[in-house]
């Protein structure tokens, strides 16, 4: 096989975007370079940091084009290395529609939601969740905590724990809401994608773990205020996972 040699990153100016969609935008224009031939298939795409400075925004909507991109087959990741051009025109058989991908809601809406409404609900399981709701939270715990130990993370698992709390709120709107928040991470791919190169790293399986443990336990001792403590920490370091490493 011919070693593919790497060029020098290439400088060019990205026009600052606005705040609707972000990452579509910041796709579309990265996609334009691409395809007008400003980047050659082996070229370098310049780094996330130099992405944020040149687009004017964080490392979110970067993360989440640069993602995109990859899914639909024009780069690829080499890690610690950088990112790379890998087709120059669409794949002639993507594995996922790039309208699905970017016109679903993006990972970034669904952490920022979560950030905002889980605290809430942590509150209002722990002034109402019944026995029943408790044995039922530690059984999921429980079993959260065997796939940690076997070194799984498991998606279902998880979203069964919030799904619990939110069921423990006694708040039917509460779980619709969450109801809603799932199907929204599983029309997503893009969240599985990032989710499983952050996430579900080995180094986060045991705080992940340790992060919904204290949170059930504060919801069984009734702590409404260190219930809603919990969770808004969970989900800053959710946020922090996704889009800081």
């Amino acid at each position: 096989m011919r070693q593919m040699i790497y060029k020098e990153v290439i400088p060019i100016q990205f026009n600052r975007v606005s705040s609707n969609k972000l990452y579509i935008q910041i796709y579309d224009q990265i996609l334009a370079e691409i395809q007008s031939g400003t980047f050659a298939i082996g070229d370098k795409l310049p780094t996330e940091r130099e992405l944020c400075a040149q687009f004017g925004v964080s490392r979110a909507p970067i993360r989440q084009a640069l993602s995109a991109l990859e899914m639909n087959g024009y780069i690829y990741s080499r890690q610690g290395e950088g990112v790379y051009v890998k087709n120059t025109q669409p794949p002639s058989e993507p594995s996922t529609s790039a309208s699905v991908i970017l016109e679903s809601i993006s990972p970034e809406d669904i952490v920022e939601a979560r950030m905002n409404f889980e605290p809430l609900i942590a509150r209002f399981a722990a002034q109402r969740a019944t026995d029943e709701d408790i044995r039922a939270l530690r059984a999921t715990i429980v079993q959260m905590e065997k796939e940690t130990e076997a070194g799984h993370y498991v998606p279902e698992t998880d979203e069964m724990l919030h799904m619990g709390i939110a069921k423990a709120s006694h708040n039917d709107l509460f779980v619709q809401w969450m109801a809603v928040i799932a199907n929204a991470m599983k029309q997503q791919e893009m969240w599985q994608f990032i989710r499983d190169r952050t996430v579900t790293r080995p180094d986060y399986r045991d705080t992940n773990f340790s992060e919904h443990k204290r949170i059930i336990e504060a919801i069984e001792h009734r702590n409404d205020e260190e219930a809603a403590k919990l969770m808004t920490a969970h989900m800053q370091n959710l946020y922090d996972r996704y889009w800081k490493d």
